[in-house]
């Protein structure tokens, strides 16, 4: 049965009342069956919106439990629910069901022995969600119409705006409490995530030669540390130069190295007999060594395009990951080509560009908060205790008329990636406290800040508000609000659209 058919029957027996004079106890008791109590609690766990008719002595009392997972906002869709009766002196009586009837509603049967004042409470046993619900206070009425008397208050002219659970349950859907917090001022920038300086390198290509793999050629995405060995590179071979006349150069070296070591022992074994001056024989020592550097340097030359692991060695200039791979195995590369991109995303820099006119407002920089696009959430950046302040410019850019502010910090989970672009809110000021909602619960409507407050599981209500600070993800709420509250986070403008047009938002019931 839907709100408005509710409403119907109420206002329909309530006329009925007044142009009949006095009623009978049939009547009355037909007004108690149409009144629908309702009662919304929450858990840490659980919503329960809990619809039920006024309970009276002898009689079924048909019970619709409306429960909801606060984890993603869907229907509890399996377990066991009890209805407890206690208190007041005499004994305890439990209703259960073993199952709900359709995901999410559970509809208990009670039928109370025991007149007067009781506390209500449901209970919810499943393998996937326990609660327990404290309804308050109910009373259990002797006879149906003393329960119609006291329950004609129930007849509402408005309940508000509806929007059912069942309709809840099928979109993007949830509402947060308002709640107070310590916040402090903010300033909006943009910003995008740069690599730390010392974990980020660009190798190219020191001269011209064909790139040959030292093992598995490097790919994107693959731990690399600051000296490994990424690829070999065989230079050109420039002029009239050729392997032939390399190796011709390493072997006369070889031969003018052995020329030199014999004669440093001649001339040191005459020298021993005092037959010759000692500068001949540090003459010979130093002709010994300058053929030595002669020869590695031919060696070198040569071993460039000759065996394996030949050329000169592409080292890792950080420790990170390769962020690019701009060649492949066997390509013919110019000096200073780009070769591989390395970059370490264990800590980046936030480089935020904070406007001009906002400079004033911003002072000394207390923390930022910021948000990739495409991401849920947001990361929150406290200086001095999960990130570093780098620096601030002095200058303003001529071009942007902006101020660079640079802060470090972990890259949670290596979730980030380097270059992103993100919105951020630079935190600044004296923090107070405030009454804090999600931005996302706020809709502008017509330059207005307004917001949709639950009322019931079902009913909500057009609120206008007034913002203030914001404080990453949440904003305050200067007035219109006091904490505690719930307000739609998400799914806000369906709300709106069931306020313009009820029948666009949803089907309705199915009790």
């Amino acid at each position: 049965m839907t709100t408005y058919r509710i409403l119907i029957g109420c206002v329909a027996l309530l006329a009925l009342a007044a142009c009949g004079g006095r009623e009978s106890g049939e009547t009355r008791g037909a007004q108690a069956a149409q009144v629908s109590l309702k009662r919304t609690v929450f858990t840490d766990s659980t919503e329960l919106f809990l619809e039920f008719p006024p309970l009276v002595v002898g009689r079924e009392a048909a019970f619709a439990a409306h429960l909801t997972r606060l984890a993603d906002f869907k229907p509890v869709d399996s377990g066991r629910v009890t209805v407890v009766l206690a208190g007041g002196g005499v004994p305890e009586e439990r209703f259960a069901v073993e199952a709900p009837s359709a995901p999410g509603i559970f509809r208990p049967i009670a039928n109370p022995q025991h007149a007067g004042a009781r506390t209500l409470s449901l209970l919810l046993e499943g393998p996937n969600a326990s609660a327990a619900h404290d309804l308050g206070a109910v009373t259990i009425f002797a006879d149906e119409p003393s329960a119609a008397a006291a329950h004609a208050a129930q007849v509402k002219g408005d309940d508000g705006i509806a929007f059912l659970k069942e309709q809840q349950w099928k979109v993007d859907f949830a509402t947060t409490a308002a709640s107070r917090r310590t916040v402090g001022a903010s300033v909006p920038a943009t910003g995008v995530l740069r690599a730390h300086p010392d974990g980020e390198a660009l190798i190219n290509a020191p001269t011209a030669g064909v790139l040959a793999a030292a093992g598995a050629f490097p790919r994107i995405g693959a731990p690399v540390k600051r000296g490994d060995v990424l690829a070999w590179l065989t230079p050109r071979l420039g002029g009239d130069t050729d392997i032939a006349t390399l190796d011709s150069a390493a072997r006369k070296g070889r031969v003018a190295l052995d020329l030199a070591h014999r004669e440093r022992e001649r001339l040191e074994a005459l020298y021993a007999m005092e037959a010759v001056a000692e500068k001949r024989v540090i003459a010979a020592r130093a002709e010994e060594q300058l053929a030595r550097a002669e020869l590695d340097a031919a060696e070198r030359r040569l071993g460039q395009y000759q065996g394996k692991g030949g050329g000169i060695p592409i080292r890792a200039g950080a420790s990170g990951v390769l962020a690019e791979v701009k060649v492949a195995p066997g390509a013919f590369v110019n000096e200073g080509q780009l070769l591989f991109h390395v970059a370490g995303t264990d800590r980046l820099w936030l480089e935020a560009r904070v406007p001009e006119s906002a400079l004033g407002r911003i002072g000394t920089p207390l923390g930022a908060w910021f948000r990739p696009e495409g991401f849920e959430r947001g990361f929150d950046l406290r200086l001095g205790d999960n990130a570093r302040l780098v620096g601030f410019g002095g200058v303003v850019d001529g071009a942007t008329r902006t101020v660079p502010l640079l802060i470090e910090f972990a890259n949670p989970d290596r979730a980030l990636r380097i270059g992103m672009g993100v919105s951020v809110q630079i935190r600044s000021g004296e923090a107070r406290d405030a009454i804090v909602i999600p931005t996302s619960a706020v809709l502008d409507e017509s330059g207005l800040a307004v917001v949709y407050v639950q009322k019931e599981g079902e009913s909500f209500e057009r609120r206008l508000i007034e913002t203030g600070l914001r404080a990453g993800e949440l904003v305050e709420a200067r007035s219109g609000l006091a904490a505690g509250e719930r307000v739609v986070s998400r799914g806000a403008y369906l709300v709106r659209l069931a306020a313009l047009s009820p029948a666009s938002a949803g089907e309705g019931h199915t009790h």
